[in-house]
């Protein structure tokens, strides 16, 4: 090959790669739009409001919030698949993506793992399991021995059929050999009303949920679902401790439009992980429960794609189904 073919074809790969170069260094130059796949006031909208709020003041361009809930978040992802791939609609979802795929097989208006690509994982948090106090089980190998007496006689709440808190209550079941029966609610508030007041005895949900609950006499948390001690839950017990490996996990992250530049992706995460590392913010997220750690699009991506393999395998053995 001639040296005068390599220079041009240098020159021609160099020109192609200016724009998206070019793109990456100037973006954002307007208001970046996060649709949010859940409701306002919930943890997904609490930490997604930090990001924004955090990325705004660092960049100074505004990173508006737009809450699009409903249909376990399918409504907002779809909003996101289809909008244009120039890095200014962005997509706030959290564990029902992983689920999403398994519990709508082939009724799902896009493909989540080619349709939406995965930015930065900004929270990972264990669940929780709380008790209304006067419920007789206090420990987990109190509950599973009470379970057996009473088979298919106790209830845990959950925010709905194919939650993250419902898997949980799932794999409860399977992993300790007992039946409680699944009571799911259309939203938080109503789980808690009651929870406190006796109606339900059990509720899954998560560490920043439970965290808001530490000072309630009517309510505590039994046991959370994480490998490891929860520093703003001391004294916790994991349900590892009694049924090894047991582990389920709710988490929030940032998606893209396929198409998407990979340098704006790049710099998106660049910029994300900067402000979540800030120690205002980290600070502000961990007496939130809000777990946090450094992470790449690359490692975001596998870790959905490690979520959505679990629940797949999850609905399958449950047999859950959405009415």
């Amino acid at each position: 090959m001639s040296p005068i073919l390599i220079g041009r074809r240098t020159v021609l790969t160099a020109a192609l790669a200016a724009p998206a170069v070019a793109r990456a260094q100037t973006y954002p130059n307007r208001a970046v739009r996060m649709v949010n796949a859940y409701s306002p006031g919930g943890t997904a909208d609490v930490v997604c409001r930090i990001l924004c709020q955090a990325l705004g003041e660092k960049i100074g361009q505004t990173f508006t919030v737009d809450n699009k809930p409903g249909a376990a978040g399918t409504i907002a992802a779809q909003i996101v698949a289809r909008a244009p791939a120039d890095g200014y609609t962005l997509l706030y979802d959290a564990t029902a993506h992983s689920v999403n795929p398994s519990l709508f097989a082939g009724k799902l208006p896009y493909d989540t793992q080619r349709d939406l690509l995965p930015i930065f994982l900004s929270m990972q948090t264990p669940n929780t399991l709380n008790r209304n106090a006067s419920f007789e089980a206090r420990t987990i190998p109190e509950l599973i021995a009470l379970a057996r007496s009473k088979p298919g006689g106790l209830d845990c709440a959950s925010t709905g059929i194919g939650t993250v808190q419902h898997v949980s209550l799932e794999l409860l079941n399977q992993r300790a050999g007992i039946k409680i029966n699944h009571v799911p609610y259309k939203e938080m508030g109503a789980v808690r009303n009651d929870l406190f007041a006796g109606r339900i005895p059990l509720q899954f949900g998560n560490v920043p949920g439970t965290v808001a609950l530490r000072s309630a006499k009517e309510v505590t948390c039994m046991a959370h679902t994480g490998p490891q001690p929860i520093e703003v839950l001391p004294g916790i017990a994991g349900i590892a401790e009694v049924l090894p490996g047991f582990e389920t996990w709710e988490w929030n992250g940032v998606f893209a439009p396929a198409g998407t530049d990979p340098g704006l992706i790049k710099k998106l995460n660049a910029e994300m992980n900067t402000v979540f590392s800030a120690p205002a913010t980290a600070a502000r997220l961990a007496e939130l429960g809000a777990l946090t750690r450094p992470n790449t699009p690359a490692e975001f991506g596998a870790f959905r794609e490690t979520q959505i393999a679990f629940f797949a395998d999850m609905v399958k053995a449950a047999n859950i189904r959405i009415e």
